[in-house]
């Protein structure tokens, strides 16, 4: 018994000494201006131990045994610093460094990380670095989009490898943003801090401060609110900080762009740690055609507030009211008929022309109410609740031009533009609650995700019908002579006139409302150092009401959504290989079916669309975080697809998309920046309409549309004078190349391909502490070149954007 007793005394003393034997260091980075620097890795030389600084700057190492040590401050593309520490036993050292460089020069230097090895929360609904995801995400921070001059939101993703626009926001009910082809999938906007953020117009970028593109379905994370079989756009919105400071710019350029916005953000107390950000923003531009423009409003104000170490909160506001002439998407097909123009050259379609007048507009207003909590329920787990508020709109006329033929010999040169009045309000809410743990179970580390999601949807729509109101041709949008060969009064559009010919179309009203109730749970686990697995699975239980005042089409399902993900780091941080299957799903509505002689057969459900892919690659991190680079290839098929024929609804068939993509970020030295992309997708039919084998949009092997062109390119590279004479000057050059796009493929009405195209941008600029002017020239060669979905949208040609900012 003495023994025994003598022998714990023994070991507890033992335990005593070994723990006496460590202790700590802290410490914080800031810039040479006061301010926090996050992500700089603070590594003890000689020992593998390392630590990232977070939003405050701050850092911590823990349990270090008694010494000397040498400790090394490193971050993307800037010199090393080091400091010598002594740690004692049971204290706790500081060791503080300050970087040579400002804010808006960190700023500067981040942006070759737009796929580094920083933490990023959004992707996986964890803090994981880019090297432990199995996931491929791109992303567009708010430096790039200074640099370019960027003042559509659009044109922030031609930086983003293997996505191509192939429509501008129309402005039109339910699907009214601007479309984009990814890894041959559409894919819209529609994520907002991870949180459904629909719209029905543009998005302003005065309040982004990061674009992320995830690549691949996912909707095992983030649900069937929206299409996203080949990824999905996430805005990540400007935060609160707790120093003063701001921007405000003035933006002119071609086609009348005059745009001013300001971001300004301050402590709200001095003894409290609550800070605001408001960001605004007033934009007019005209078209480069004969009619067409926008105006619009933006304000964002959000607040934070941090109540102490464990708890906080953030509110964000955004508010946006927009009118717009929208020029008509040109259909050069009635999708029906044989095709009679096969290229551009045939069709001859005067780019110019916009075929619209500037009385008829539709404004898109739209409001977005996002607050989160967070709070730290102990040393291993977080508690996130998150509630958002939306409401969209559509407010307006609507217009398209389609082919007039229905076939036979009588083609010709003419086309029928067709209007409808929009008036149709969608409100959604979406409540989330996830806990975020990171903990060890038999010294294996477990990062665990289990959320709650629910999610509501309601549409009311009150629109008109549809109605002819006047022929054009592709060269002439006020045409004096008909298809007959007599001559006419050209019909020059005005909003007395359409309201005239829509008066006798007749409407439509709709109240609709559905929901979802989704659980989730994800867990990354090391098995060893560098060898992680991932597995997540959500369940998702839809409730439809349909028409609120009809119960009968009522539906309900109940889907299954798994992923799973393999990550191997040959070399710790610098090399990953990666493997993963993802997984989405669509839940699609009942309706009423016909036979071949157009009698209803009733209301059909229909089972979940459903998208699977298999992916594989590799992601570094090389030569001191200078080079990062991720390469993958990947297989999507999409089963189930719901197809809408002349008559009826049917389900059936397979879609498949393989392809690869490069994405290269490069810091060689201090001041040069390089980013760079190549993609190529190759998607078609893998098999046909079953229901209806007559189905032409569905054929083995061909196109399924909408896909984008096949090979895509993106390069920018800027250079920034660091000292000397030019000190703060700099340049920048870069652009965008797209292959040959087959836009119409089957084998009735024929092919129709847009040609491809290269184009060339520039940039000079001069960015010091306090001011910031750029001078960018886009499409420096005056390229002629088109966009579409089933259609034909000639794009802008040689513009230049100016801009003058002032920081405070």
């Amino acid at each position: 018994m003495i023994k025994s007793i003598t022998t714990c005394v023994i070991l507890f003393l033992f335990a005593i000494n070994s723990f006496a034997q460590t202790g700590n260091i802290n410490g914080s980075v800031h810039t040479s201006d006061g301010k926090p620097a996050d992500f700089v890795t603070i590594n003890i030389k000689g020992t593998g131990k390392t630590a990232l600084t977070d939003k405050k700057g701050s850092y911590e190492l823990k349990n270090i045994k008694i010494g000397q040590y040498t400790l090394v401050a490193t971050f993307i593309g800037l010199e090393k610093q080091e400091q010598t520490v002594e740690v004692k036993s049971g204290e706790t050292t500081s060791a503080d460094f300050v970087l040579k460089e400002n804010s808006d020069q960190l700023q500067e230097v981040i942006i070759s990380s737009r796929n580094s090895n920083k933490v990023t929360s959004a992707v996986a609904k964890m803090p994981l670095k880019n090297l432990e995801n199995s996931q491929v995400y791109s992303s567009v921070p708010l430096e790039i989009l200074k640099q370019q001059g960027i003042t559509n939101y659009d044109d922030a993703l031609r930086n983003v490898p293997g996505i191509s626009r192939t429509w501008e926001s129309t402005g039109r009910a339910g699907d009214g943003a601007s479309y984009f082809a990814l890894r041959g999938f559409e894919a819209q906007p529609s994520l907002i801090n991870g949180l459904p953020g629909l719209t029905s117009g543009n998005l302003d970028p005065a309040g982004v401060e990061e674009i992320q593109v995830m690549k691949g379905p996912s909707g095992t994370l983030f649900g069937s609110s929206f299409y996203g079989y080949g990824g999905i756009i996430n805005t990540i919105t400007k935060k609160p900080y707790d120093t003063f400071g701001g921007e405000i710019v003035y933006n002119l350029g071609s086609f009348g762009l005059n745009r001013i916005t300001a971001d300004i953000n301050t402590p709200l107390s001095k003894t409290e740690k609550i800070a605001m950000r408001v960001n605004t923003a007033y934009h007019s531009e005209n078209s480069f055609q004969d009619a067409g423009f926008k105006k619009s409003f933006y304000i964002a104000p959000s607040l934070s507030y941090e109540v102490n170490d464990r708890l906080s909160f953030h509110v964000m506001t955004e508010i946006l009211e927009e009118e717009r002439a929208v020029p008509p998407v040109f259909f050069n097909s009635n999708r029906d008929a044989p095709l009679i123009f096969k290229n551009l050259k045939e069709l001859n379609l005067n780019r110019n022309l916009s075929f619209t007048s500037n009385d008829l507009t539709i404004k898109n207003p739209r409001y977005n109410l996002q607050a989160q909590m967070l709070y730290k329920l102990s040393d291993q787990w977080t508690s996130q609740t998150v509630i958002s508020r939306g409401n969209v709109k559509s407010d307006g006329y609507y217009t398209y031009i389609w082919d007039d033929a229905s076939g036979g010999a009588n083609r010709d040169n003419y086309f029928d533009q067709w209007f409808h009045k929009e008036q149709q309000t969608t409100n959604t809410t979406n409540i989330q609650q996830n806990f975020n743990g990171d903990f060890k179970i038999g010294g294996l580390r477990n990062r665990v995700l289990v959320g709650l999601d629910y999610f509501s949807r309601n549409v009311i729509s009150h629109g008109s019908g549809w109605a002819m109101v006047r022929q054009v041709t592709p060269q002439n949008s006020e045409v004096a002579v008909d298809k007959d060969g007599k001559a006419i009064d050209p019909v020059f559009l005005s909003q007395a006139l359409v309201d005239n010919a829509i008066a006798g179309a007749g409407g439509s009203s709709a109240n609709i409302k559905n929901s979802s109730y989704s659980a989730y749970a994800s867990n990354v686990i090391n098995l060893t150092s560098g060898l992680m697995a991932m597995a997540s699975l959500r369940l998702d239980y839809f409730d439809s009401k349909g028409a609120i005042s009809d119960p009968k089409d009522d539906y309900h399902q109940l889907v299954m959504s798994p992923k799973f993900g393999l990550v191997y780091q040959p070399i710790l941080d610098k090399v990953s290989l990666f493997a993963n299957y993802m997984n989405a799903f669509f839940n699609v509505a009942p309706q009423e079916v016909f036979d071949g002689n157009k009698v209803s057969l009733g209301v059909k459900s229909f089972k979940p669309e459903r998208a699977n892919q298999w992916e594989f690659g590799v992601k570094t991190n090389l030569f001191s975080d200078k080079l990062f680079a991720t390469i993958s290839v990947y297989d999507i098929k999409v089963a189930n697809r719901v197809y809408n024929t002349e008559i009826t609804a049917v389900q059936g068939g397979k879609t498949g998309s393989k392809g690869f993509e490069i994405d290269l970020n490069a810091n060689p030295f201090p001041g040069l920046n390089l980013i760079a992309g190549v993609s190529h997708t190759k998607i078609q039919v893998l098999e046909g309409n079953k229901e209806n084998p007559s189905d032409f949009y569905n054929e083995v092997g061909r196109s399924p549309g909408g896909q984008g062109p096949q090979d895509l390119a993106n390069l920018w590279a800027t250079y920034k004078f660091m000292d000397g004479k030019l000190k703060d000057f700099g340049f920048g050059i870069g652009g965008n190349y797209a292959g040959e796009y087959k836009v119409i493929d089957n084998s009735v009405t024929g092919n129709f391909y847009l040609p491809s195209y290269t184009l060339l941008n520039a940039s000079l600029f001069y960015n010091s502490s306090k001011y910031r002017f750029t001078f960018n020239m886009n499409n420096l060669t005056n390229q002629e070149y088109y966009i579409g979905y089933w259609s034909v949208n000639p794009q802008k040609p040689a513009n230049f954007a100016a801009s003058f900012g002032y920081k405070f």
